[in-house]
């Protein structure tokens, strides 16, 4: 008479060292979480198509001074309201996303790239490399990063390049961190030293097996430091010190109107309504984003 075999000694075993089959995160739409991911990402879509084509969306000329219209509230004519010189409200707010939409994507390619080079460098050669950069880093790092930017930004001078640069070494050391971070976990790892032993340089390795899997991180952090760029652009923007043009970025249009809040809220209530449905879209993206790149959240 056979013996009766355990029901899991007939189970495929999984091989050592084999990863788990990784699981795509579902976007539900019908969910309050589905819900407003999509109303972000619509939400940024559009702000995208008002930067590039602001004539499609606004009719009316947002240069265009009005002495007839000074100060109207919001109505049919003009939806927004107008400023103190007759202008467009609305025109101006779709018109100024421009320069705040490109102040938050050009700070965070340029402090990214600068950072993740910084952390690359820093966390595979290590040594006295490591060393040097790493205490740079601190002691930009005690330094808060608006302080840094409005300190920055003051010694150059009012102009779009200086507002991003400002921005830029600001957010420099979070990102030389998190890929310092990354680089040392990844490079210990049994495919790395797989690769070395079997004689391929530093540059192969590094941009083979390193880097690719170093950059899911710094996407993340750099989609939700959109929205904290865009923060510091408007409040450098407030205090005097971002782009000085005919048609003013969101900033500069809350510091305009900041002197008629109690006779014409409209001015400040909408560009500063833009850019709090702006930052909190950009916030929405990179959080799932982070839950579709986070292999270890269940999903």
């Amino acid at each position: 008479m056979k013996s009766a075999v355990p029901a899991e000694s007939v189970m495929p075993e999984r091989r050592i060292g084999m990863p788990k089959k990784r699981e795509k995160a579902n976007i539900q739409p019908f969910t309050f979480s589905g819900i407003l991911y999509i109303a972000a990402v619509t939400t940024v879509l559009f702000i995208v198509i008002c930067a590039a084509v602001p004539q499609w969306i606004a009719l009316q000329d947002p240069t265009e001074m009005k002495a007839d219209a000074i100060l109207q509230p919001p109505g049919k004519t003009h939806w927004f309201g107008t400023d103190y010189f007759g202008r467009d409200v609305f025109s101006l707010v779709v018109y100024g996303c421009r320069e705040s939409l490109l102040i938050g994507v050009a700070s965070v390619l340029f402090g990214g790239i600068v950072g993740a080079l910084i952390g690359s460098l820093s966390g595979y050669v290590g040594g006295w490399i490591d060393v040097i950069l790493m205490r740079l880093i601190d002691v930009l790092m005690t330094i808060p990063g608006l302080l840094l930017s409005l300190a920055i930004a003051a010694a150059l001078g009012p102009s779009l390049f200086n507002i991003v640069l400002a921005i830029s070494i600001s957010s420099i050391p979070g990102y030389a961190r998190v890929m310092r971070g990354q680089v040392l976990t990844v490079a210990q790892r049994p495919f790395v030293a797989a690769s070395r032993s079997l004689g391929a340089n530093h540059a192969h390795i590094f941009l083979r097996h390193v880097l690719p899997n170093c950059v899911s991180p710094l996407l993340v952090m750099g989609t939700i430091g959109v929205g904290s760029a865009i923060l510091s652009g408007s409040a450098l923007s407030f205090l005097g010190l971002g782009v000085l043009k005919e048609i003013p970025d969101w900033g500069t249009l809350l510091s305009q109107g900041r002197g008629y809040v109690t006779v014409a809220w409209w001015i400040t209530a909408f560009p500063g309504l833009a850019i709090t449905v702006l930052v909190l879209s950009v916030n929405l993206i990179g959080d799932r984003l982070r839950d579709w790149l986070d292999p270890k959240r269940s999903r």
